[in-house]
């Protein structure tokens, strides 16, 4: 699929890929999108919904397609579906600028300086919220704010979005996507419901990448391994294939999998992923390592001391990667030693 760029980028945008506000094509959670269509026709939509599920599977796309049905629709009709996109639309375009006035996206802003963006959703974006719901409804319709992910919301812009949801504006709609809900304050939580969206089939993943013009290997093995180690999700595929994801992973799972800890392949994969223009393949690494961590204690469900072990050490490295990258820290020290720590971790 070739397409005009209209979206902003974000913090984690992939090169040529379409945005999520701009992607016309949504695999897959056809329940899900029959659910919401159905309670939007009959007028009963909740003014919160809580899109659930694992990173890359679609949720943000799932949730402009939601936001352009309500924007687009009337309450009593459309209720097998959500409306197919139109990318030549006038409604279409405006969403996908970021131009449309019933629509909020809320996620991480840039840096102050123009470099990079900033690790979570701070109040600020959340003050304009305040601004955004003091305006008149465009043409008497709904007016849709989207937060994404909600798992990066800091405390003060938590309690600044909880003070909405607590008493929302008449035909307003929240749709709030979130990788990890446990980490959601139990209030937000508490004013959504909660949508779950399941991983992808792997015929749908090999179909998305098809459908975005990107590469799918041609050999029926190699086809299985992709799409088992994309889990699911486009977005684990489209890394895998596009900037070395699948090496990266297999590098990561023979370090931890191997005893004594291999450190002189550690060094050689922190140079591969550290490297001038390697953004992205570090992205791929701590991925992976905390999917691996995460992995494991649930895994251990049944020793709770261990699993709470891992679970620590989960919070910590992710912690820690946010304050990397904050800091313009030693990637490479930060690979190795995650790598030990996590290698240590699984073989006590």
């Amino acid at each position: 699929m070739t397409f005009e760029p209209l979206a902003q980028r974000r913090h984690d945008s992939i090169d040529g890929v379409p945005e999520p506000a701009e992607n016309p094509m949504l695999m897959g959670h056809e329940g899900a999108a029959r659910s919401i269509a159905a309670a939007f026709a009959a007028g009963r939509l909740h003014h919160a919904l809580l899109l659930t599920g694992p990173s890359g599977i679609g949720k943000a796309t799932f949730a402009f397609h939601v936001a352009r049905h309500v924007l687009a629709g009337t309450e009593g009709s459309g209720a097998d579906g959500l409306q197919r996109a139109d990318p030549d639309s006038r409604l279409f375009r405006a969403v996908a600028q970021g131009a449309h006035p019933g629509v909020l996206h809320l996620t991480r802003p840039e840096n102050e300086r123009g470099k990079g963006y900033k690790t979570v959703i701070t109040v600020d974006e959340i003050r304009r919220l305040g601004r955004f719901l003091s305006l008149s409804a465009h043409d008497g319709g709904y007016r849709v704010v989207i937060v994404d992910p909600a798992d990066d919301l800091n405390a003060s812009a938590a309690n600044a979005l909880l003070k909405s949801l607590e008493e929302p504006p008449a035909r307003t709609l929240f749709l709030l996507i979130s990788h990890v809900p446990g980490r959601l304050v139990p209030t937000i939580r508490s004013r959504c419901q909660t949508i779950r969206l399941d991983p992808l089939s792997d015929a749908e993943v090999l179909e998305a990448l098809s459908g975005l013009g990107l590469a799918v290997p041609e050999a029926e093995t190699a086809r299985a391994e992709l799409a088992r180690r994309a889990a699911g999700s486009v977005r684990a595929a489209i890394l895998l294939t596009e900037y070395g994801g699948l090496e990266i992973a297999t590098t990561i799972d023979n370090i931890l999998g191997s005893t004594p800890f291999d450190l002189a392949l550690a060094q050689r994969l922190a140079d591969a992923v550290t490297s001038r223009d390697q953004a992205i393949q570090f992205d791929i690494f701590n991925d992976h390592l905390l999917d691996n961590l995460a992995a494991a204690a649930s895994g251990d469900l049944g020793d709770k001391m261990r699993a709470g072990r891992r679970a620590e050490i989960w919070s910590r490295l992710r912690e820690d990667i946010a304050v990397t990258d904050t800091y313009n820290l030693d990637k490479r020290h930060h690979v190795v030693s995650s790598l030990r720590r996590v290698h240590d971790s699984l073989h006590r």
